[in-house]
């Protein structure tokens, strides 16, 4: 594959590390990426109370949700490409700016005599920039080796669970010893010392020399971040298409059930707020550990292609525990063997995708991932609610079963995984 050349990287300098060792940029990395996550699902604990105080209904806030959704799913790719184009340290300052915008909105709508609601839907906008996850995601694929990419990637994890845990618990503390505003404040000020963070200690290119000639050759003009070809053209390279199919087809059904969630929690567990919180920070809990610690372990004594079918096979026997789950109980039983297939597939798919492209391109292809999860939470709701209203809650175990267990036909007469297989 293309992403052969990439462990040259690692030899060639690159462009101004600075005082910063490589160790010290991955684990800087690491620690904003908890940041940002962490004022990101702040921001989540206190959106619907402030919908609410401004006499919002929950069909304005499902617009919220989908605007919101739909302009990071727009924005992914093309951040990516900007990523690849103009480096690490712009493309995650970049993020942090949006971030930061996004929060200095929602403060400004707290304000009484400002108008509030539309200074909410507008601090949707800047989230067509803001792509932190990505953009580490890219820092960590070009400083790590391709051996290591898989443990490497999944300790993001780590970060994933703090910031679901510390967001959640303190947006909750704050709005309710503070005002619903103080929360926002924070955010703000987390994302501005991010900014700070990111535009003086990341490099400017965490690429190696060969990585960024192959960019931009000599006398070429710079292709433009809006190229929409280039994208459809890295999607054609041999041994993407397939991989990242099963990325968006394995994982939609439980997307689905999770962007349903909080309605399932309240109408079939009959779950209290409070309840469905500690029922997520459980969640929260169980992926960080899995993804940061378990799916590395497991990376380092399987293959890749190895734990990608190991992930829809665990994917179809939960499915087929959702259609007999019947309280939150059985629930909490098939929660770890849920964030395990999650885990590993989101983990293994983006390892596999990043190899199969060559190092100028790994943010486009980390862009592309990055547009996954938007997807499914702008079509989740409509068509999600749609199933529910029908068929309840164990319809979302037999789409599951039945789409694994197709992906997973497919997987077995895929040849670029049988050799994978062969070489491990």
């Amino acid at each position: 594959m293309q992403g052969a050349r990439a462990p040259k990287a690692h030899g060639q300098s690159l462009d101004a590390m600075g005082t910063l060792g490589r160790p010290w940029v991955i684990l800087l990395t690491y620690v904003l990426t908890a940041m940002e996550l962490s004022c990101l699902f702040l921001q989540f604990s206190i959106i619907p109370y402030l919908s609410r105080s401004l006499g919002l209904d929950s069909v304005a806030f499902g617009y919220q949700q989908t605007i919101f959704g739909v302009l990071q799913l727009l924005g992914g790719p093309l951040f990516g490409r900007f990523a690849d184009q103009r480096g690490a340290r712009a493309a995650l300052t970049l993020s942090f700016v949006a971030a930061s915008a996004l929060y200095l909105l929602l403060a400004a709508a707290c304000s009484p005599g400002l108008p509030g609601v539309a200074l909410l839907f507008a601090s949707r906008l800047p989230a067509v920039l803001m792509h932190t996850l990505p953009a580490a995601q890219m820092i960590i694929t070009d400083l790590s080796a391709p051996e290591e990419r898989p443990a490497a990637l999944s300790r993001l994890g780590l970060c994933f669970g703090v910031g679901s845990i510390i967001g959640s618990l303190l947006g909750g503390t704050l709005s309710a010893a503070y005002g619903i505003q103080c929360p926002a404040l924070v955010a703000l000020g987390i994302n501005l010392l991010g900014t700070v963070l990111s535009f003086t200690c990341i490099p400017a290119n965490t690429k190696g020399a060969g990585a960024r000639a192959q960019a931009a050759p000599p006398g070429s003009s710079r292709a433009s971040v809006f190229d929409l070809k280039a994208i459809i053209r890295l999607l054609l390279q041999p041994g993407v298409l397939p991989v990242f199919l099963v990325k968006v087809v394995s994982g939609f059904p439980s997307g689905l059930f999770m962007v349903m969630f909080s309605i399932i929690c309240m109408d079939f567990f009959q779950l209290e707020a409070a309840q469905s919180g500690y029922l997520m920070s459980f969640f929260g809990v169980l992926q960080m550990v899995i993804q940061g610690l378990v799916i590395g372990r497991l990376s380092r004594h399987f293959s890749e292609a190895a734990l990608l079918r190991a992930s829809v096979l665990v994917f179809m026997v939960v499915g087929l525990a959702m259609v007999l789950m019947s309280n939150i109980f059985h629930f909490c039983l098939l929660m770890p063997g849920l964030v395990f297939s999650l885990c590993a597939l989101n983990v293994v798919t983006d390892s596999m995708l990043t190899k199969a492209v060559s190092a100028s391109d790994t943010g486009t292809m980390l862009g592309l991932c990055a547009s996954v999860h938007p997807l499914t939470r702008t079509l989740g709701p409509t068509l999600g609610g749609l199933l529910y209203r029908s068929f309840g809650v164990p319809i979302f175990g037999h789409v599951q079963f039945t789409v694994n267990f197709l992906v997973l036909l497919f997987l077995w007469r895929q040849p670029m995984l049988q050799k994978m297989d062969k070489v491990r």
